[in-house]
């Protein structure tokens, strides 16, 4: 399986790995100017998502990514995942420490963390409006409840169209599992910063806020500002977040 992707610049590697409510395409505002900071930078739209197919069998995120990273010839790579993508970056990072050199997580998911009832409600709303054919209403009740204040009328619709194209995608193909083999956090060695948003779901600000008693070289940074997707909701600020972080980690190429 063949992940669709986009690469740009050189020096070290970085991989963006997205939302489960958007694609490739919400990293718009950081790939180019990461390149120019010195960066091979490689954005791609995991199975269902964007212009990678849906599955057809069992999968497994993680291992498409590191599969990506083979076929690109990158040993080892700074991950940046949003939510879903997040998610999948705490995988990889855990059960091939060896593949990654930076971690950061914004506003990530995480297999360890049990679903608030709140949380649980919101995927069975959507689940019955999907089933029920009103993909309206399901990308209206996705918007509303994803995307923070500062997350203007532009940010919105981009939204409603990668999530639209993601119900298209995943509707045509049916249900296919997702393998789930057993990993633990406390094998991640990059440093990492779990960052979260003050207008998030708690359930995201619970995960980022813990990661640092499970993680010995995490951080945790809330911005008050931020919904679930601040690299949208303020993308220059979160362009400068992850420069100055990986910066002090990683030696962009000289330009």
């Amino acid at each position: 399986m063949t992940l669709s992707y986009d690469t740009a610049g050189d020096g070290p590697a970085l991989l963006l790995l997205h939302a489960g409510i958007c694609d490739r395409r919400m990293w718009d505002p950081q790939w180019r100017p990461l390149a120019d900071a010195g960066y091979r930078v490689i954005r791609c739209d995991l199975r269902g998502f964007g212009e990678t197919p849906a599955p057809d069998g069992p999968y497994n995120n993680a291992d498409d990514v590191v599969a990506l990273l083979d076929a690109l010839g990158i040993e080892r790579a700074a991950l940046i995942g949003a939510s879903y993508g997040g998610k999948t970056s705490l995988e990889i990072a855990a059960r091939r420490p060896d593949r990654v050199s930076a971690l950061v997580l914004l506003c990530a998911g995480s297999d360890s963390h049990e679903p608030s009832d709140a949380l649980v409600a919101l995927g069975e709303r959507e689940e019955a409006l999907v089933e029920a054919g009103d993909l309206d209403a399901a990308l209206a009740l996705m918007v509303d409840s994803w995307i923070g204040p500062e997350g203007d009328d532009t940010v919105r619709e981009a939204v409603r169209v990668m999530q639209r194209r993601a119900y298209e995608v995943q509707l045509a193909a049916g249900d296919v599992a997702q393998l789930r083999p057993p990993y633990e956090l406390s094998a991640i060695t990059a440093p990492t910063l779990a960052v979260s948003g003050g207008h998030d779901i708690e359930d995201f600000r619970r995960i980022a806020a813990g990661l640092p008693a499970q993680l010995a070289g995490a951080r945790h940074l809330e911005l008050p500002w931020a919904g679930h997707l601040p690299s949208m909701e303020r993308p220059a600020e979160i362009t400068e977040l992850l420069t100055a972080f990986l910066g002090e980690r990683l030696a962009p190429a000289v330009r």
